[in-house]
Parts: C-alpha cells; sequence; structure tokens
C-alpha cells in the first residue's frame, strides 16, 4: 500500500510538473520571462535630443501574438495618414519614457495604463527630426477595446507578430544615412480583413516591428536586412551613436 502510494503521489507530482512546465511555456509567460532581458532601462536619458516614445501593444488571442497599430488622423500637420505605433513627444509631467508611451496611448486610443504590462524599454531610435524615439513594449489585456481620439487616430487595427518575419508583401529601399552608412528603408503592405483594406507599414515603425518580432518569436526574417541579426541589439546601438554624433544639437 505504501509502495503503491508512493507511486500515485509520484505521477501526481509528475502531473503537477508538466501543467507547471506547461504554464511557463504559454505565450504571454514566455515573453514575461524574455523581453525583461533586453531592458535598456535610463541608459540613454542623458542624450541631449529632445525626447519622445511610442508603445509597441502586443496583444495574445489564442496564443498568437499580434501588434497594435493605428492610423494617424488627416486632421494632423504632419504625417497624416501613415501607421505608427501609438505615442509622442515628452512632456514636462512624464518622470520618464514609459509615462511618455503610456499617457500618448491613452490620449490616442484610450488605452489605461492600468491595462498595459510594461516589459521593456529598447535602444532607442534617432528619427529623421533628430528626436530621440524609445520603444516601449509591453502586453495589453485582452479586455481592451479601442476609444480613437479622432483629432489624432483615424483607425487602429492589428497585423500578426509573424508578419514582419514572413511577410505576404514586403519591399525595401536603400539610403544613404547622415553617418555615410548604406541602410534599407522597409515597406510592409498589410490586407486587414476586418476593415478590407491594405495598410502600408514602413519606416521607423517597420523597422521596430522587424526587431520587436525577432526578438519575441526567435526567428530570423525572410528577407535582407541591414543590422546585424544575430545581435540587433548591438546594431541599434552602434546606430544610435553613429547617428548621435551627426544629430543637430
Amino acid at each position: 500500500m505504501v509502495r503503491g502510494a508512493l507511486c500515485g503521489e509520484c505521477r501526481a507530482g509528475e502531473g503537477r510538473s508538466i501543467a507547471m512546465a506547461t504554464r511557463r511555456l504559454s505565450t504571454k509567460d514566455r515573453i514575461r520571462d524574455l523581453l525583461p532581458k533586453y531592458d535598456i532601462g535610463n541608459k540613454y536619458s542623458d542624450l541631449m535630443l529632445p525626447k519622445a516614445s511610442v508603445l509597441v501593444p502586443l496583444l495574445i488571442k489564442n496564443e498568437e501574438i499580434y501588434v497594435l497599430l493605428t492610423v494617424r488622423s488627416l486632421k494632423l500637420r504632419s504625417n497624416t495618414g501613415e501607421v505608427c505605433f501609438p505615442g509622442g513627444k515628452q512632456e514636462p509631467e512624464d518622470v520618464d519614457d514609459v509615462a511618455t508611451a503610456l499617457r500618448e496611448a491613452k490620449e490616442e486610443i484610450g488605452l489605461s495604463p492600468n491595462q498595459v504590462e510594461v516589459l521593456c524599454r529598447l535602444v532607442p531610435v534617432i528619427n529623421k527630426d533628430d528626436i530621440l524615439v524609445t520603444p516601449v513594449v509591453g502586453i495589453v489585456a485582452e479586455t481592451f477595446e479601442a476609444q480613437l481620439n479622432l483629432d489624432e487616430v483615424s483607425e487602429v487595427f492589428v497585423v500578426p507578430l509573424q508578419y514582419f518575419l514572413t511577410p505576404e508583401q514586403h519591399t525595401s529601399n536603400s539610403y544613404n544615412s547622415p553617418t555615410g552608412q548604406v541602410g534599407l528603408l522597409h515597406f510592409f503592405t498589410f490586407t486587414d480583413h476586418e476593415f478590407h483594406k491594405p495598410f502600408t507599414i514602413w519606416g521607423l515603425t517597420a523597422f521596430l516591428s522587424i526587431i520587436v518580432a525577432f526578438l519575441v518569436l526567435g526567428e530570423k526574417p525572410s528577407f535582407k536586412v541591414d543590422f546585424d541579426i544575430d545581435n540587433p541589439l548591438s546594431s541599434m546601438d552602434r546606430f544610435l551613436l553613429a547617428k548621435y554624433a551627426t544629430s543637430k544639437l
């Protein structure tokens, strides 16, 4: 009886271990374990440039990962109609890059900060206007329903993160950067079946989507990129410092 009981306990223990392993391997838990390793904290906060942040909002449905994107309103003064992440310039009341990203997301699409689990800040990018843009990556609650500020956002849609590694429609153009390097400008065309229309995702938004897709999914893109795919964050760091050295301070 004792031996049988012990065997039963062993089997029960094995069952609990398997269940725990299964939970650890769930998509959300895997991302929670993975992305904080890439958090740069305040490493670049002393760079003397105007600052902005974008939120890279990840949604998980049936264990598949999606990224939420917005379309800039035609009422805005610049970049109207372009696809981008929720985000904007840092305001005096923002305590850090995360606060900026969360405030902008709430203003633009009604995403409350308590509906976002922030996991990391990636290496920032200096955009064409010499603004230091920090990507903040987080998981959005499944219960979130967008409420658009139509003065800033005209549409919101989601794209499977995998699309930015194995897209149906992708092109790239080469360009000469201010640092003298030749870079690639990526363009994705994604057809949303809910809206029955195509969206073009390009530039900084496309670049960050590729980076996040690689970090989260661990797969290399099916197309050529202009950064070290085995160490993309190191490449981003080099790009940042090279661009900063030539920026208009």
